[in-house]
């Protein structure tokens, strides 16, 4: 159980500071509800144009793969530098990952999900 005591203390504390941040919130945060207050806060000047609208579901998706693909490189760098000392094993497992990942892709572009209409 003593080994575990930082983890339960660190656990402890942020859940303090997290209910702290939330009672002083509601103790002291604004009561009265104004439209001044209920303006769009721009850099601290009156907005300049009115919103335009929302952003496509196709930007969404874009942004999904991009993630995706950017996450790829995080586990595919380290298995490339320490190639040779894995082994075939390891070989067959990225090649597996790579694979599900290419299929992924397949299926985004087959739905359309990089086509911007």
């Amino acid at each position: 159980m003593r080994q575990y005591l930082a983890i339960l203390l660190t656990t402890g504390f942020g859940l303090a500071v997290a209910a702290g941040m939330m009672a002083f919130s509601v103790l002291f945060g604004p009561k009265k509800i104004t439209p001044v207050k209920q303006e769009p806060f721009e850099c601290g000047m009156p907005p300049a144009m009115e919103p335009r609208g929302t952003a496509g579901v196709n930007f969404y998706l874009v942004a999904v793969l991009f993630v995706m693909f950017d996450v790829e490189i995080v586990f595919l760098y380290p298995w490339a530098v320490s190639f040779r000392e894995l082994g075939r094993a390891a070989f067959y497992t990225m090649g597996g990952f790579l694979a599900v990942l290419l299929a992924g892709l397949v299926y985004a572009v087959k739905k359309g999900a990089l086509e911007w209409d």
